[in-house]
């Protein structure tokens, strides 16, 4: 905000704050001490922005394994303003399989076979898919984790921060399809369809802004309002200090 940085930043980044300890955590070298502090991100890194933070990686699993169903839905509604609807009421849960056997990606195909299921899993699942190269504590990764299988044992941490041992299991596949047919193959190629459109990814900040400062919705009559907010902040390109500057002179906050 300080900076008045383009909205853009919350879905990509040259930057990012970093400790020693999370810099370990992201492989980026040469961070030092406690503190937090802005690190400028090796050229093509995958941390940039929001989505691919640790914390909102964690935060968005289920805690014992990557749910590419609550982390498309926390991208599509926090980041672009997408709401979707509750599944159906007796909707059963999908339950990974822990032995490996089959991927997330596997038995969301599935479930998909239901109509019903399949018309808002078809915008939910992508952002999702695009994330599953993040474990549950958002580490990078280019396998599942498995168990119960007689392989060679790798050693690493669980859920609970202890020493952990497990076998690889299946390839990490972060590809996919938007809903409109646009490919990715990963999350770099992900964040570029987002970035097609800057301006939605501002409409959302806004709003979101709108919603804090007047304690209600933006409902369908003061879209001309925001829109004219979205319209003044473009030449900064949306800019944070000016989104806010554009809100706070608008009608929508000053008569509500």
């Amino acid at each position: 905000m300080r900076a008045n940085l383009p909205a853009r930043n919350l879905i990509e980044s040259d930057f990012t704050y970093l400790n020693e300890h999370l810099a370990r955590h992201y492989h980026i070298p040469n961070v030092h001490g406690v503190a937090l502090k802005k690190v400028t991100l090796p050229k093509d890194s995958v941390r940039g922005g929001l989505m691919t933070q640790a914390s909102v990686l964690k935060v968005t699993a289920n805690g014992t394994t990557t749910s590419p169903v609550l982390r498309g839905n926390w991208i599509l509604e926090r980041l672009l303003g997408q709401v979707v609807p509750p599944p159906p009421p007796g909707t059963p849960a999908v339950e990974p399989d822990i032995r490996g056997a089959k991927t997330i990606r596997e038995q969301l195909e599935k479930h998909r076979e239901s109509t019903s299921c399949n018309t808002c899993h078809e915008k939910i699942d992508p952002p999702g898919f695009a994330l599953e190269s993040f474990d549950i504590l958002g580490a990078w990764r280019g396998r599942y984790r498995a168990l119960g299988e007689k392989k060679e044992v790798e050693k690493g941490f669980g859920k609970n921060g202890q020493p952990f041992a497990f076998h690889l299991g299946l390839p990490v596949d972060s590809s996919g399809q938007m809903a409109n047919g646009d490919p990715f193959s990963e999350i770099r190629s992900f964040k570029k369809l987002i970035l097609r459109d800057e301006r939605a990814i501002a409409r959302n900040i806004a709003t979101q802004f709108i919603t804090y400062a007047t304690g209600t919705t933006v409902r369908f009559s003061d879209r001309p309002a925001l829109e004219e907010i979205l319209n003044k902040s473009e030449e900064s390109s949306y800019g944070l200090r000016a989104l806010i500057h554009e809100i706070i002179q608008s009608p929508l906050f000053r008569s509500k």
